[in-house]
């Protein structure tokens, strides 16, 4: 499977949906993991750690999303990120959805 991890771009959200340490297990079982560059540096994870770990590193979301099978994030998608989800792919995240009547609609 190809796995995906944008960077979040929700306000004051820090977190990376997937640390080395995760990247490392998924790539052991043979699955393909691609993170946004700087997708873990506001937490004190690298890229560096990350390619250590197995990832390759994508320039922009838009590489992410258009990569991957499986899209790993912390919070839901934002609306940016939402136009960049295709038919098919599986969203894994925590979807906040009361605090975001938009969203609770468009799905």
């Amino acid at each position: 499977m190809r796995v995906g991890v944008p960077r979040e771009i929700k306000d004051q959200e820090y977190r990376v949906g997937l640390t080395p340490a995760s990247v490392r297990e998924l790539v052991s079982r043979d699955h393909k993991v691609l993170v946004k560059a700087g997708a873990g540096a506001a937490i004190g994870l690298s890229d560096h750690s990350y390619k250590l770990a197995g990832a390759q590193l994508a320039g922009g979301a838009e590489e992410v999303f258009g990569w991957a099978e499986l899209i790993v994030k912390v919070k839901e998608p934002q609306p940016a990120e939402r136009a960049l989800l295709k038919p098919g792919q599986v969203l894994y995240a925590y979807l906040h959805l009361a605090a975001d009547r938009e969203q609770t609609w468009s799905w």
